[in-house]
């Protein structure tokens, strides 16, 4: 990819707009912004497109989102969910199939549609702060060891949960857990299109998952709540399931806690927050990609002034049901998950085949429809979790 590098003083466009971080929101952010028009600017610390490769499930609502350029980052197809705790299971087949995608190559091809559309680059530059100026915001870079300044209407900050941009315009910091996940040979009696969860609520209030990237390899992995527990839970997981990892990945995923806010107003000009810089996660299964899409594309409306209130708003319903679901389960015990797995009767199943997690609300509504008791276990989940609290 070439890089265009921004000269001290050279960028004063008034309409320019600066993306921080080469993430995969950012980099949808960018396509879609040049595209309507306005010229748009990248700039990332690493010194190349070099993003770490993670295994990532998503719904096929991805498909959807991202059109032809899906195709290069998916390695796998889920059509299968297998659910296990306290020696219950049951068994979920989908309707329409999970895609698995491995993310360096999601990056690659988000940043080549991002160029295709206009967008520059400039790599090795480090963002340090952002200020008003009279025609709109001044950037303070780090650029090959030089300190210099940018200038734009606005910035958008898609540098991860420890986003530099959202603390430099007052932001609160957003709170992460740690997700630990080891690739291993997939074992003999796990088909490539079928996904493990087990809950085991002593290990982690979320779940351990075994995701097939191929027929002969899986992403096996764990979310908890502190790193150093989270890895001698997930080490002696490994060892019962007797699996040998053949690299390790790891990362911090924001969690949500309620609606970031994602525009602010400083001076004349305005910054936004898109994807892990504004929690734009499914707290119930920690999951980004699709909602950080489509916090993007909203973003990306407002920048073009073509109303971003609907794709917005629509995301805040969505990530506050997630919310409460995790409100939920995250004080389930071994007892409440056995019951859970028991309810999961041919109806229940049946809806959660039909409706994916990008639309909780009707998986939600269908599920709770179908197998009412299901509402009692949640509501009995929720006053769990305020007596915790209390």
């Amino acid at each position: 990819m070439k890089e265009s590098k921004t000269q001290p003083g050279n960028s004063n466009h008034s309409s320019e707009v600066v993306i921080v971080g080469a993430s995969a929101a950012g980099l949808f952010t960018a396509a879609s912004v040049a595209r309507g028009g306005r010229p748009v600017r990248v700039v990332e610390s690493k010194p190349q497109l070099e993003p770490s490769a993670r295994t990532l499930i998503v719904t096929d609502h991805f498909r959807t989102q991202m059109a032809a350029v899906a195709q290069d980052s998916v390695i796998n197809e889920i059509r299968r969910f297998e659910l296990f705790t306290d020696g219950r299971s049951a068994q979920i087949a989908l309707k329409k199939p999970d895609l698995i995608i491995e993310r360096s190559r999601l990056i690659a091809a988000l940043a080549r549609e991002a160029q295709q559309a206009g967008t520059s680059f400039s790599f090795d530059t480090r963002f340090l702060g952002v200020g008003p100026n009279e025609r709109g915001l001044h950037l303070e870079i780090e650029s090959g060891g030089k300190r210099e300044e940018l200038h734009a209407d606005s910035v958008v900050g898609a540098d991860g949960a420890a986003s530099r941009v959202a603390r430099a315009a007052g932001w609160p910091p957003v709170e992460t857990v740690p997700l630990v996940q080891a690739i291993v040979r997939l074992p003999k009696d796990c088909p490539p299109d079928t996904t493990r969860v087990w809950f085991i609520p002593d290990d982690t209030p979320y779940f351990y998952w075994l995701i097939p990237e191929s027929p002969d390899r899986a992403a096996l992995g764990v979310i908890g709540e502190h790193g150093r527990d989270t890895k001698r839970c997930f080490e002696k997981f490994l060892e019962k399931k007797k699996l040998e990892p053949l690299e390790w990945q790891g990362a911090r995923i924001p969690v949500y806690r309620g609606w970031v806010p994602v525009r602010r107003q400083i001076g004349n000009g305005e910054v936004f927050l898109v994807g892990d810089a504004a929690a734009q996660v499914k707290v119930s299964t920690v999951g980004g990609i699709v909602t950080g899409f489509r916090g993007a594309l909203g973003v990306a409306q407002a920048l073009l002034k073509k109303g971003a209130g609907r794709e917005l708003a629509a995301l805040r319903r969505e990530l506050g049901t997630h919310w409460m679901i995790r409100r939920a389960l995250h004080h389930f015990q071994q007892k409440d998950y056995s019951q859970l797995v028991d309810l999961l009767d041919v109806s229940a199943r049946q809806s959660l085949a039909e409706f994916h997690r990008d639309e909780s609300t009707r998986l939600l509504w269908n599920l709770v429809r179908r197998q009412p008791r299901l509402l009692l276990l949640g509501l009995r989940g929720l006053l769990m979790g305020r007596r915790s609290r209390g």
